[in-house]
């Protein structure tokens, strides 16, 4: 095992949202993950579960650096934006202090951009400060790089906080295509906003691949956990395994 395993895994590993949304989780799942969690060093940057659980979970994690994230209008990115800013506030009031919501973007891609401003704004606007919004793009969904590069900039307008590419749910996930326009709307910004790349990164290399377009792009320092996660459980084993390897 190599030097640079090494570092790459004690760069990544804080940098992932440890997550279960499968359709079939469960309590005894969502235990095994905190306590997954809480034995790793380095610590991940937070777990992402579905929201009846983010109770039972900030009571697990009391006393931990690990933050807790959940979804919202997930995965359809439907419309209903009374709704999700009720969910939003039920989660917060349970203990999320992340929050990942989908972007409504199937009326996006027929021209409607009015649903995703309003959902993204109003959001935003129950949070309490500290807490983070995700937005999810769909990228998968979006395909082409103009609308890719619209949505970016609408959700960075609209007040988001991070832009995280896919729920995971779609046929296409997050590609280093998508992440390059993603990257590219958030500096040409100038604010303080994060990227998250989720689904579909596997290996150290694919963690390699999108941390050196952060670095080309936001330019070297700026990868944090504060400003960059992987919504990548699998990432997780290789990564402690080149860390347990010890030292080439």
């Amino acid at each position: 095992m190599t030097s640079d395993a090494r570092a790459l895994a004690l760069r990544a590993i804080p940098l992932i949202d440890l997550t279960d949304l499968s359709d079939t989780c469960s309590e005894q799942q969502v235990d095994a993950l905190m306590r997954r969690a809480l034995s790793i060093t380095p610590s991940v940057a937070a777990l992402c579960i579905w929201p009846q659980f983010v109770s039972r979970m900030r009571a697990g994690l009391r006393g931990s650096s690990i933050r807790l994230a959940t979804v919202i209008n997930f995965p359809a990115g439907g419309e209903d934006v009374e709704r999700a800013v009720s969910d939003a506030q039920e989660a917060l009031s349970d203990g999320a202090n992340e929050i990942d919501l989908v972007m409504p973007y199937r009326a996006f891609l027929a021209g409607r951009v009015e649903p995703a401003r309003e959902m993204i704004a109003a959001v935003v606007d129950c949070l309490p400060r500290g807490t983070l919004l995700k937005v999810i793009l769909e990228t998968g969904e979006l395909r082409d790089p103009g609308a890719i590069a619209k949505a970016s900039r609408l959700a960075i307008e609209a007040g988001a906080h991070f832009l995280k590419t896919s729920t995971g749910k779609t046929a296409v996930s997050a590609t280093p295509e998508a992440a390059r326009i993603m990257l590219g709307c958030i500096s040409e910004s100038g604010r303080p906003v994060g990227f998250k790349a989720s689904g579909g990164l596997r290996t150290p290399e694919d963690a390699a691949l999108y941390l050196a377009l952060a670095d080309e792009i936001m330019g070297p320092g700026w990868v944090s956990p504060q400003h960059f996660r992987f919504g990548a459980s699998s990432l997780l084993d290789p990564l402690l395994a080149a860390l347990a390897a010890g030292p080439a």
